[in-house]
């Protein structure tokens, strides 16, 4: 069994992704990692090149900004990437530069993928997904933050990024797929204030239609306020990935917030608490169809 990474990336430094950890997290059950890298206006190029490893294969691409309709590019990239991995490979593992996978999970994950090799109706293998929120101390605990993902898929061509490459389709049709005992950590609303904000204006560009008018107050706003723009956080008790410790304890900023505060329209503040109460989502929107394990 071959396994091969990819992913894509552009402006790393001058947003602050952890796209050295999110790589390096998986490197360990990859024989090789493909990485699209767009044309960016700092070092993230160099930065991919540094990374410790033979692994790394670097393709280079320029983002087309006409496909500003919903995130359209990020999924146009994620297929630059997949289309470069070589036809030897059994299974390619999608992590996109703010996910990373906890070390405990790469066992589980690599027997998964064994376990499933010979199983052709088995298209993709599904993670559940854990979002931290502000700091490190937080979690997403509402219905905006989506619960599962595929971030493993056969090799198939045939099989396209999806939207804006939150997951994958088949001709237009939802894959077929098992789910592994192992969550994804996303960082990707971890940041600090002011990277935060460039970050949000920038991605705005992909699914606003357009450029952000220079003269509005999105621009004008220079910190991203965390404490004003969460309906519901939990307390994280866990542990993070090894590879995100340094990141950690660079730490520079502050987020005070309170628990036991729900901002959300009655409805959402209904299903939450059915939520709470019985384990179960309603209404969940799945991109994928669930198969029995073997």
């Amino acid at each position: 069994m071959r396994v091969c990474g990819f992913t894509f990336i552009r402006n790393a430094e001058r947003f602050d992704f952890p796209v050295v950890e999110a790589i390096t997290s998986i490197l360990p059950i990859c024989d090789q990692f493909v990485v699209a890298v767009g044309k960016s206006d700092d070092h993230t190029r160099e930065i991919i090149a540094n990374i410790d490893t033979e692994k790394i294969f670097i393709i280079d691409t320029v983002w087309d900004i006409c496909q500003w309709n919903g995130g359209a590019v990020y999924a146009a990239e994620t297929d630059k990437a997949m289309d470069a991995i070589s036809r030897e490979f059994d299974w390619c593992f999608y992590i996109q530069g703010d996910e990373v996978l906890h070390e405990k999970y790469l066992p589980v994950v690599q027997q998964s993928m064994r376990d499933n090799l010979l199983r052709r109706e088995v298209e993709g293998l599904l993670f559940r997904y854990r979002h931290f929120y502000g700091t490190y101390d937080y979690v997403g605990d509402s219905r905006k933050w989506y619960r599962n993902e595929i971030r493993i898929i056969r090799n198939d061509k045939s099989i396209r990024s999806y939207r804006d490459a939150q997951g994958f389709r088949k001709h237009g049709r939802k894959l077929s797929v098992v789910s592994v005992d192992a969550e994804i950590y996303h960082y990707g609303w971890v940041r600090a204030p002011g990277f935060m904000q460039k970050k949000i204006d920038e991605v705005r560009k992909f699914y606003g239609g357009g450029p952000v008018d220079a003269g509005s107050s999105i621009n004008r706003q220079e910190e991203f306020d965390y404490q004003r723009s969460y309906d519901a956080l939990a307390k994280f008790y866990g542990t993070h990935p090894r590879v995100m410790q340094e990141r950690i304890e660079r730490l520079n900023w502050k987020v005070d917030v309170d628990l036991k505060r729900i901002r959300m329209k009655l409805r959402y503040r209904l299903l939450y608490y059915i939520e709470k109460i019985t384990g179960k989502r309603l209404f969940e929107y799945r991109n994928y169809r669930m198969i029995k394990h073997a």
